[in-house]
């Protein structure tokens, strides 16, 4: 049977060793008066499930409590509903994850439940971009991957996905950063690579690429997610002081002043090759697609909730 239409499905993803953060967020939602059912994710594999299971039993608002990824597997899980569907349902986020971008791009902060779960209460709902990435994979098969935020190719791709491996065993978020940019020096740093973006093709190595409908985790800082655009900033090679230096702009906001970065704006980005260069989604990595791939962008397919 369907649920109330103003009943919330919260779906929380937990972080290690943070069990009391559920006992605080549901006193905080019973004060607020918001009726809502919780359920819980046991491992990354049960959000979409999950999501499956809140959407088909009729809920119209969904709030997801983590990071990206979880953000990410939920928007892949609404966008296999047909679109009648979709349109009749406002999805939320209250960060709990690792990596916390596109809900700190709309200053949802992890450290202020309170001030989130109020906004989220006001049910103000913007249509918001999705990206698309469509790959083959090893099996041959024909995939897709939608992303609010980014798709990462090459250097950053690896080193996130070095840093997901060093929080696992170090539990600490500053520490696998610093270890993974260490570990950095002694991986791949460029690729060879051939792109079509608007009217121009890049043929040459390529240090790493990020592809943001959203902030990019500061490589697109400029993006906005309901322009019906993509950035893309393209990093050609260059020296290892250079590289710490670009990491200081990244960290001060100012990504795209250095002077590797080359900047565009466009609705399709080709990539015809791009050897051995991992690719990550909203910070999960997606792995090493099989020939050519494309990364498009979709407007005003989700509605999301925003802040007041």
């Amino acid at each position: 049977m369907a649920v109330e239409t103003t009943r919330w499905g919260v779906l929380y993803c937990p972080k290690a060793r943070k069990g009391k953060r559920r006992e605080k967020l549901q006193s905080i939602l019973d004060e607020r008066g918001v009726e809502y059912d919780f359920v819980q994710s046991e491992s990354l594999d049960s959000v979409e499930r999950l999501m499956t299971m809140l959407i088909h039993n009729g809920y119209k608002t969904i709030i997801v409590v983590g990071g990206d990824s979880a953000l990410n597997d939920a928007v892949n899980c609404l966008m296999k509903e047909e679109k009648q569907v979709r349109d009749e349902i406002a999805l939320g986020v209250i960060p709990n994850g690792v990596v916390n971008d596109f809900a700190r791009y709309w200053d949802f902060k992890e450290g202020n439940v309170e001030q989130t779960v109020d906004w989220l209460v006001k049910h103000r709902v913007r249509k918001v971009d999705l990206g698309c990435i469509r790959y083959e994979n090893k099996k041959g098969e024909k995939c897709h991957r939608y992303f609010l935020n980014c798709v990462n190719i090459g250097l950053i791709a690896d080193v996130m996905n070095l840093r997901r491996q060093t929080h696992s065993l170090l539990g600490s978020r500053t520490l696998s950063f610093v270890i993974s940019i260490f570990l950095m020096i002694f991986h791949r740093m460029e690729y060879k690579m051939k792109l079509r973006i608007n009217h121009d093709k890049v043929d040459r190595k390529v240090m790493t690429m990020c592809v943001g409908s959203g902030p990019g985790y500061g490589q697109t800082p400029s993006a906005v997610p309901y322009s019906g655009m993509l950035d893309v900033s393209l990093i050609y090679h260059t020296g290892i002081l250079q590289i710490f230096a670009g990491l200081w702009l990244l960290l001060t906001g100012r990504f795209l002043n250095h002077r590797a970065v080359h900047p565009y704006r466009t609705r399709l980005v080709e990539v015809d090759e791009a050897k051995h260069a991992l690719v990550g989604v909203d910070g999960r990595l997606l792995g090493t697609p099989v020939g050519a791939y494309r990364i498009t962008i979709e407007q005003e397919e989700i509605n999301f909730l925003i802040p007041d």
